[in-house]
């Protein structure tokens, strides 16, 4: 493969480049500071590193960035981030793919609350975010680029993490949200966290009803409506003891109901299929040290249970994935920490058997004097089907004079086929092999007060793919299964991501996402060419804050047209612990489709307020 740089992405970068000496002329004042500490990433590496320190793309989300707009659908949270785009087919609770860099959502494990919740029973294992809110999620971390060397399989386009609210100051506090709005939508959420002592604990419950519009367009003569309801519960508690060791207890459960359309169904019939899906996760961990070396122990379990019912018959599902790993780490001088460890994970689906995965991996982070940091990573994993793979990674940061950042990584990773690709007693194929890919990245970021401007390019190659032949016999599934197929999926793009903040009270956002896509996988050209996200937001004297966001999609796979969306959001402080807030989704109300014959909201307006005491 020629990794020779695209001309729009070389002069995207050059731009960026550029930007970064003549954006500070307006802020002389805030140029010449040190540079300042900011905030962690807990994914980058295996341990907590200062973003700044961190040779990885990574985008990290805290609650108040979640609530500045409004409490919006967490999709929509994401959707502004660079390089990621939501695939969604219909309304809130519809099946919801995220893609990074222009990788299909198998490509890209999800992690809550330190468990991983990837569907093990799908012909290709990912996380349905199609129903996900942001009440209860204290922080989402997105990292970019192959990271099979840190988290294993799957990791090939990068790793999506959400955690709940968590204990950050002593005592007993309350959280509660409720919202309302358009196509009878109604939401309500409680929290609860208490630090006392040595002991955190926190408890969150919500809940959502909707009645939806109809998942296939409307525009065909679809009306029906297809609703959603879920109701979601999660725990976290941490005690730290006498001898300095911790240990800890976390979960969730959720169950909720969707109605959906397939693709298939009639156009303009009402369509009474709906899926019910049930799952819970479970986390112990303990950690503590012996000596120089910090101990990191984990059990893990996720159980999914799905049932789908088209055109009155019912499809069962159940999976469960179970995981044990330990991490250690230590100094080991002269500005050098090692992190080691093993892991190993057994996934099962009822119908398709199981598959054991177990590994071990090292990771050295070294500070090369007070500018330079490189983390290299290592990991071996052994497959129970199809024997062994070795993954890599090297990232490093050079932090030049002036809050100049350059960054570049470059890793390799893998997916293991799933359970029902190897195993399903009719389309499955025993001796499938796992995926591949490779992965490099460069970038620059300047930092000045507030602000900043970052840009970065990639490129990805993914190859040994895992497709479905269905030999082109419709309605004959005798000689349908799944192989290695021909093609390699190759992506190479830039991801602008920027913020400029004049005065204390406002700010201007942007990113921009281009992927120039050169392969003939079906699924890996879906992704749309270029992402534009363009925000202003503004905070008055009263308290009252107004955002406004807008985003353009354009050069789009199947001949679908090219559309922009605007959204507004205003809170106001009703007292000094609670606000009420407006958003409007789709001002314009745009008619626009993500996924061929499938609908989108028109204008939708929702009003809540939220409150903590």
């Amino acid at each position: 493969m020629s990794f020779v740089t695209p001309r729009p992405v070389l002069l995207s970068l050059t731009a960026a480049l550029a930007l970064t000496t003549a954006l500070p002329a307006a802020a002389q004042d805030a140029a010449s500071r040190p540079f300042v500490l900011d905030d962690l990433t807990l994914t980058a590496n295996r341990e907590p590193t200062e973003l700044s320190r961190s040779g990885s793309s990574v985008s990290v989300l805290t609650e108040e960035d979640l609530q500045d707009r409004a409490s919006q659908p967490l999709s929509r949270s994401l959707t502004k981030l660079p390089g990621v785009t939501l695939i969604q087919r219909g309304p809130l609770g519809t099946t919801g793919s995220l893609e990074v860099r222009g990788a299909p959502a198998r490509y890209v494990p999800v992690v809550i609350d330190g468990i991983e919740v990837s569907d093990s029973t799908a012909p290709t294992p990912s996380y349905d975010i199609g129903g996900q809110i942001t009440a209860g999620v204290g922080r989402v971390e997105l990292l970019r680029g192959a990271q099979s060397a840190l988290y294993g399989s799957r990791a090939i386009a990068g790793v999506l993490t959400l955690e709940s609210l968590r204990p950050t100051e002593d005592g007993l506090h309350h959280h509660f949200g409720i919202e309302a709005g358009s196509y009878n939508t109604l939401t309500a959420s409680y929290g609860a966290t208490l630090r006392r002592n040595d002991t955190d604990l926190a408890f969150q419950i919500s809940h959502i009803r909707t009645d939806g519009f109809s998942a296939l367009d409307e525009a065909d003569g679809n009306f029906e409506e297809d609703g959603y309801e879920a109701t979601r519960l999660s725990f976290y508690s941490a005690h730290r003891l006498d001898n300095g060791a911790t240990i800890g207890f976390n979960g969730f459960w959720e169950d909720s109901t969707a109605d959906i359309d397939y693709s298939s169904d009639a156009t303009g019939t009402p369509g009474d299929d709906y899926s019910e899906n049930e799952s819970y996760g479970l986390r112990g961990f303990a950690q503590f040290a012996t000596g120089a070396v910090d101990h990191d122990i984990a059990l893990t379990r996720y159980r999914i249970a799905r049932d789908s019912y088209y055109n009155g018959f019912p499809t069962s599902f159940e999976g469960v994935r179970t995981k044990v790993s330990w991490q250690g780490a230590t100094d080991i001088g002269q500005g050098v920490r090692a992190v080691f460890g093993a892991d190993t994970e057994k996934e099962e689906a009822e119908g398709n058997g199981d598959a054991r995965i177990s590994g071990v991996f090292v990771e050295t982070t070294a500070a090369l004097g007070n500018r330079i940091d490189i983390t290299t990573s290592l990991r071996r994993d052994d497959h129970s089907r199809f024997g062994g793979f070795t993954s890599g990674r090297v990232a490093a940061v050079y932090r030049a004079d002036g809050d100049l950042l350059f960054r570049a990584a470059i890793g390799n990773g893998f997916r293991a086929p799933s359970l029902y690709q190897l195993f399903d007693p009719f389309i499955g194929t025993a001796t499938l092999e796992r995926e591949e890919s490779r992965t490099h990245e460069i970038g620059v970021e300047k930092q000045w007060g507030g602000s900043h401007l970052r840009a970065t390019a990639f490129w990805l190659k993914t190859g040994n793919l895992i497709g479905y032949d269905n030999n082109d016999t419709p309605l004959d599934f005798s000689d349908d299964f799944y192989n290695q197929v021909d093609g390699i999926a190759r992506r190479r793009g830039i991801e602008i991501d920027g913020r400029y903040a004049f005065g204390a009270r406002h700010a201007l956002t942007a990113t921009y996402t281009f992927i120039d896509n050169q392969t003939n996988v079906p699924d890996w050209a879906q992704v749309p060419e270029r992402v534009l996200n363009l925000g202003a937001e503004t905070t008055f004297a009263t308290g009252t804050t107004a955002a406004i966001d807008l985003q353009h999609v354009a050069g789009r796979a199947d001949d679908l047209d090219d559309f922009t969306t605007v959204d507004l959001s205003v809170s106001h402080p009703v007292r000094d612990n609670a606000t009420a807030y407006l958003r409007v989704e789709n001002v314009f109300d745009e008619d626009y489709q993500w996924v061929r014959g499938y609908g989108t909201s028109g204008r939708a307006v929702y009003a809540g307020l939220r409150a903590s005491f």
